[in-house]
């Protein structure tokens, strides 16, 4: 591997860099290194004082930082910047280890990189018959496969309707319990031969990557993640640090609005004695950023992108 684009092409790459506003002598936080595009432009506005802390759960990421592009040096050779092999739901975790008691800017790519959608052997796409895996750290315990063929009917049909948001998730659900007392369903082929028929053809698509998306949210615990994380962030940014998270679907969008808007990921408002909302956050942009007509021509994997920017009070 040559060119960490190869990897993961950087979505929303200026705008969300530009969102954090870096200082001199600042501590950023990538908690989405995966190909390195982000962080490698945020190294490219920092001074000599400042550091970058980047997150990656990834082993195949993690191979990223021995790369070099164009002129540039390794990241492993850069003294500003520092690699974290961990899920960034621990984010608090490793800063105190790392004696970090402030931040003054965190940004977070939510999407799953290109290269787990096109590495035939983990299981995220439905393009490639493999084991049906979709952990994003492989060191991690529960697969897809086990998920789909030991959860409950009622389980999975709550996994395809929260996360899926899937009408149809009883019928999937019911389906799935079916075919598993005959034979385990252990690869993709096998899960997309029982589900792929309860699907209209001119939704099969849509549908079959609603499915998906479920299980690798379920398999990865990526809400309570994204929810952990956006706590500790909102408790590590010092006043005038920035918030910069780019988001791919409703759910995952909805909770960083709502920490946003109000402080925590249910929404819940708090009001002061005039009735003006409480929240640790002032919105940097009131409507979201998004891809133009050339970035979606150019990466159609960033159509569904939304940016939004916010500064700690």
């Amino acid at each position: 591997m040559e060119k960490t684009e190869e990897y993961h092409i950087p979505v929303l790459l200026k705008q969300s860099v530009n969102g954090l506003n870096i200082q001199p002598g600042g501590i950023y936080v990538d908690v989405t290194f995966g190909g390195g595009g982000h962080s490698r432009e945020i190294l490219s506005r920092m001074d000599s004082t400042a550091h970058l802390y980047s997150f990656d759960q990834d082993a195949d990421a993690e191979q990223n930082i021995l790369t070099t592009e164009g002129e540039g040096k390794r990241f492993v050779d850069d003294p500003r910047f520092t690699f974290v092999r961990s899920n960034f739901r621990y984010l608090k975790n490793w800063m105190r280890y790392y004696g970090v008691e402030h931040i003054d800017g965190l940004l977070g790519d939510l999407g799953v990189s290109s290269h787990h959608f096109d590495d035939e052997s983990r299981g995220f796409s439905f393009r490639f018959d493999a084991p049906l895996d979709m952990r994003m750290n492989k060191r991690a315990g529960t697969t897809a496969a086990d998920i789909v063929n030991t959860a409950t009917e009622s389980q999975l049909a709550d996994i395809f309707y929260l996360y899926g948001e899937l009408r149809s998730a009883r019928r999937i659900a019911a389906t799935i319990v079916k075919t598993r007392t005959d034979k385990p369903i252990l690869t993709t082929s096998d899960f997309l031969n029982t589900v792929e028929p309860l699907f209209r053809r001119e939704r099969e698509k849509k549908d079959m990557a609603k499915v998906f998306q479920a299980l690798r949210i379920e398999v990865n615990h990526e809400m309570s993640a994204l929810k952990e994380m956006l706590a500790a962030a909102t408790e590590l940014l010092r006043p005038g640090g920035r918030l910069s998270v780019i988001t791919y679907h409703s759910l995952e969008d909805r909770i960083v609005k709502n920490m946003m808007k109000t402080g925590n990921a249910e929404g819940k408002t708090v009001q002061d004695f005039y009735g003006r909302i409480e929240s640790p956050f002032a919105l940097v942009n009131n409507k979201v950023i998004t891809p133009d007509n050339e970035e979606q021509a150019r990466n159609p994997r960033s159509r569904s992108a939304k940016l939004r920017i916010a500064e700690k009070k």
